[in-house]
């Protein structure tokens, strides 16, 4: 019942801000060219983001190479929350926002939500509401995170945004479009598929967790340690590679796909509607085949609850690997490979009694790159999982995470879901989490019958 009334508010917002958007063929995406040399897709005004191929090697993995399309976009976009706090509740101005790559339709979005591109104008369009609390400095507003994060470290290549939360003491308004919400409400629609999106995700997990640190298995140094071997360990290389000779892909007039017809295809996009700062535009996305998943396994250790963390190497991470969920994989992409190659703990996750999941939800991804990518995100209680001293994973609490997230680069995207998810199971938000460890699971009602709206060419 807390939620009705932010409900009353986003559902409006869908029906006046929903994109109409179509797929279209690659050759006749507005404002996009193929490089005649290399087949790489580009941005005639040379901003935005590029398609361009990679060769990745990796001898110490089940696959020793293989090559791929990747997106590359050098710069560092601004993904920044406003907050405030007032008569002891702290709220938020988050944006209802839609993208062309989202499954449904409307989701919640950061305060501020823009690639450099996009708040230099480089489209020509209108000025990025909010963007001066997080460029200015004022001394009502204090910076109470800011860190750069990276992002999908398969599909694109050293990408990385700074995440922000900014907290003023200034009467700020919510302009049409945007509402201050509680944080104790943003945590609650975490439990609803596809309401808060990736990037408002990534940026609450940053925040510090609440309560006193009770200390973990593992000491922080040798968390570090561990870290650092991982990353000085690894043969990971990679190779720029042009987009026409990517081996094992194929290139249709619609899309570029592998040949396997599995991992994901290249399509194109055109998109329209009202309140973003370019009424229409077209755009290459990433389309995933498949539904993935990404679980942490939940652990007890004398009475703390601690979490299954994976070191993973991927080709786009700024720093070889990353701290990603306990599983973390698109299941379907595994059917031709061998045994070996599946990852672990797969089974523990999708075979677990109800009883021992505390979360399942089923959450889109960046919708402004990809198109309807979807993980249904998992927290499994266990009394096995990894041993304590597995080379490839580490059991950590909530505070150690939360201090590895003042940093960059250690804890991946699929993993920062969790963590914001972890956030509101402690503290018992409504609607939206139980405690960590209570047991009950919190699969909840949704929103939409069917979580997705219909869209034409998707």
């Amino acid at each position: 019942m807390e939620l009705d009334d932010f409900f009353g508010w986003f559902d409006d917002m869908s029906r006046r801000l929903r994109l109409r958007t179509e797929q279209v063929d690659l050759a006749d995406l507005a404002g996009w060219r193929v490089d005649p040399g290399t087949g790489d897709l580009r941005h005639t005004s040379g901003r935005f983001f590029t398609v361009e191929g990679l060769g990745v090697d990796d001898p110490d993995g089940p696959v020793p190479h293989w090559e791929q399309p990747v997106l590359r976009q050098p710069e560092v976009g601004i993904l920044g929350i406003l907050l405030r706090r007032r008569g002891g509740e702290v709220s938020c101005l988050m944006q209802a926002k839609d993208e062309p790559g989202n499954a449904g339709d409307v989701q919640l979005s950061p305060t501020v939500q823009a690639t450099r591109s996009n708040y230099s104008r480089a489209h020509g369009g209108r000025s990025v509401p909010y963007l001066e609390f997080f460029r200015d400095h004022h001394p009502a507003r204090r910076r109470l995170v800011d860190v750069r994060q990276s992002e999908q470290g398969s599909w694109f290549d050293r990408k990385s945004n700074r995440n922000m939360v900014v907290e003023t003491t200034e009467d700020v308004p919510a302009l049409p479009g945007f509402r201050w919400t509680s944080l104790r409400e943003l945590r609650a629609l975490l439990s609803f598929d596809d309401v808060v999106n990736m990037d408002t995700r990534s940026v609450l997990a940053c925040l510090p967790p609440e309560g006193p640190d009770p200390g973990g298995l593992h000491s922080m140094p040798e968390v570090l340690s561990w870290i650092t071997d991982v990353r000085s360990a690894g043969g990971m290389r990679t190779t720029p590679l042009p987009l026409a000779r990517v081996s094992g892909w194929r290139h249709g007039r619609d899309r570029i796909f592998h040949e396997s017809g599995r991992w994901f295809d290249v399509i194109g996009v055109r998109a329209a509607g009202d309140g973003r700062e370019v009424g229409e535009w077209c755009q290459p996305m990433i389309a995933p085949r498949g539904q993935g998943v990404a679980a942490f396994l939940l652990r007890e250790f004398d009475g703390v609850p601690h979490v299954a963390v994976r070191a993973r190497r991927g080709p786009g991470y700024v720093d070889v690997a990353e701290l990603g969920p306990t599983v973390q994989c698109t299941p379907e992409n595994y059917e031709d490979l061998p045994r070996s190659a599946r990852p672990p703990y797969l089974a523990d996750v999708l075979d677990a009694p109800p009883d021992r999941v505390s979360r399942d939800v089923v959450l889109s991804e960046e919708g402004g790159r990809f198109h309807h990518a979807r993980n249904r995100y998992l927290v499994v209680r266990t009394d096995a999982g990894p041993p304590t001293d597995h080379p490839d994973f580490r059991w950590l609490t909530l505070h150690q995470l939360g201090r590895l997230l003042r940093h960059s680069h250690y804890v991946n995207v699929e993993a920062r879901t969790l963590v914001a998810c972890l956030h509101g199971m402690a503290e018992g938000a409504p609607a939206g989490g139980n405690q960590v460890g209570a047991g009950a699971s919190s699969r909840r009602p949704r929103r939409r019958a069917a979580s997705q709206s219909p869209r034409t060419g998707g």
